[in-house]
């Protein structure tokens, strides 16, 4: 296939196509909130980056804030719906922990800019938008994971209690997406294998054999 350069910014594009928009205009403000920060991103670096004015932007969203906090959502919903999807599975308790913890990290390198957005946000970040989402979906989210550690410590197999091993477990494997995210220039070995190196160690740890 022959490539075609265009620059978003050189034309603008015509009207509708309304979630395809939508979509593109998060899509670019993603990128730019990680790239320039929250204050240094504009209404209009982000019309410009799709192609249009920032009087039609403001036809889909009503100021960066909301654009924020519709991210911030969209990454916490789509981490549920994994969750959810997990907990409905026929493993055992421990496999579909192991399960729900690989959809998490599988989220954040697929999704980086909206993890880092909803998961490492300074305070201006929380105050905009991300503490919002947190509090409307991130407590539902914790709580489905927590539920997933209460099954396996009903089976018998924790070494600890559940609210804190749930929560030593998302601090693991959080720290990694964080760290492979932020810092790529690191001399990092196989993902695959880092990540399946550190599951297995967690719950070597965290869970009786």
């Amino acid at each position: 296939m022959t490539a075609v350069t265009f620059n978003p910014r050189s034309q603008r594009k015509p009207k509708g196509e309304g979630h395809a928009r939508r979509a593109e205009i998060l899509a670019a403000a993603e990128r730019i909130f990680v790239e320039h920060g929250y204050e240094g991103a504009t209404i209009r670096k982000i019309a410009d980056e799709v192609g249009l004015s920032s009087t039609a932007l403001y036809m889909h969203f009503s100021e960066k804030s909301e654009i924020l906090h519709e991210i911030c959502s969209r990454a916490f919903s789509s981490l549920l719906e994994a969750n959810e999807a997990v907990s409905g599975h026929p493993d055992e308790p421990e496999a579909r922990l192991r399960r729900m913890l690989r959809a998490y990290m599988d989220f954040g390198f697929a999704n980086p800019n909206a993890y880092r957005l909803a998961y490492m946000t300074r305070p201006i970040e929380l105050r905009e938008g991300a503490q919002s989402a947190a509090r409307e979906l991130g407590h539902e989210l914790f709580r489905s994971f927590e539920k997933a550690v209460e099954e396996v410590e009903a089976a018998g197999l924790l070494r600890g209690d559940a609210r804190t091993t749930a929560q030593a477990l998302w601090a693991g494997v959080h720290g990694v997406v964080s760290l492979m995210i932020t810092k790529p220039y690191f001399d990092w070995v196989d993902r695959e294998t880092l990540v399946t190196t550190l599951l297995d160690g967690l719950v070597a740890g965290l869970l009786k054999s």
